[in-house]
């Protein structure tokens, strides 16, 4: 019998809703998803010119010459997951345990493994701008200047540029400046943006530079690569990375559907993966632990 669309169009809103409100690295989505349908592969144009020349009176314009590729990026992460409750234990429970066993899953375990991923694949990118050092209250804003320098530097656009900092060195970044306080009734010491760019603050087990995606036999969902480092920060410029899901969308059946068991039945699948684009490597800087 075939899957309860009603419900799937009722849930897919709140998968996307935890999506937006609980992942890190929402903010890094483009507004337009590459094309990816009916193929495992994302093309994205790549455009190289020369610099310019002298000009001419006799002969006019210097010839430069024009390079377009496509640069081929191929979606490899297809995680998926089923759950089932049965009609009574969900009847009991008010009708509220399969919704709630649906956002939680999302929530709790969907969300933090696509963010370690994404930071993961970006860190272990080829290229980008790193260092190793381990930072105290004296040399954290030091080490965030100095990595806004080198992106200056190698002519990243400075408008939108995103600061990802662990959750471990908030404490430190709120020592670490000096506040003038008023007489207002609230006091907030989180810092929230600095030198034009957004703050946004990351758990530390979604914060590593490199995760092991775990295939459900043994292990469950990612976890932290024998070989990685934590990371202190990350200061990436969106149009420098990609991030594709392909598909992310819950099925759900109903009990009077479901063929295996009197139950309801929730799957979950999720198609995706995240790039770093050959020519824009320099809009990553990477900052971890020594």
């Amino acid at each position: 019998m075939a899957n309860s669309i009603t419900l799937a169009d009722k849930f897919l809103p709140m998968v996307d809703e935890i999506y937006k409100e609980q992942s890190v690295t929402e903010c890094l989505d483009t507004t337009s998803q590459p094309d990816v349908s009916g193929a495992d592969e994302v093309q994205i144009l790549k455009i190289s010119t020369t610099g310019l020349g002298d000009y001419s009176r006799e002969t006019g314009y210097p010839v430069g010459d024009v390079t377009a590729s496509w640069e081929t990026l191929q979606l490899t992460e297809e995680r998926g997951k089923e759950f089932s409750i049965d009609r009574m234990d969900d009847e009991e429970m008010l009708g509220i345990a399969f919704g709630t066993l649906t956002g939680s899953f999302v929530r709790e375990q969907v969300v933090p493994e696509l963010d370690a991923y994404r930071f993961a694949k970006y860190a272990s990118t080829e290229g980008i701008s790193a260092v190793s050092e381990d930072l105290t209250a004296e040399t954290v804003l030091e080490a965030i200047d100095e990595a806004t320098r080198q992106m200056d530097e190698d002519e990243v656009p400075q408008t939108g540029r995103i600061l990802f900092v662990s959750s471990e060195l908030k404490p430190l970044l709120n020592s670490a400046l000096t506040r003038t306080w008023t007489s207002e009734g609230n006091v907030n010491t989180v810092l929230t943006t600095y030198n034009d760019m957004v703050v946004k603050y990351v758990p530390k087990g979604r914060f590593y530079s490199k995760t092991t995606i775990n295939d459900g036999s043994s292990e469950w969902g990612y976890t932290k690569a024998e070989d990685a480092k934590d990371i202190n920060f990350m200061i990436v410029y969106p149009p420098s990375v990609v991030q594709v899901k392909k598909v992310m969308i819950p099925k759900i059946f109903t009990p009077d559907q479901n063929q295996e068991k009197d139950a309801w039945k929730f799957q979950f699948r999720l198609y995706h993966d995240a790039f770093v684009l050959e020519n824009k490597k320099k809009g990553v800087y990477l900052h971890t632990v020594a």
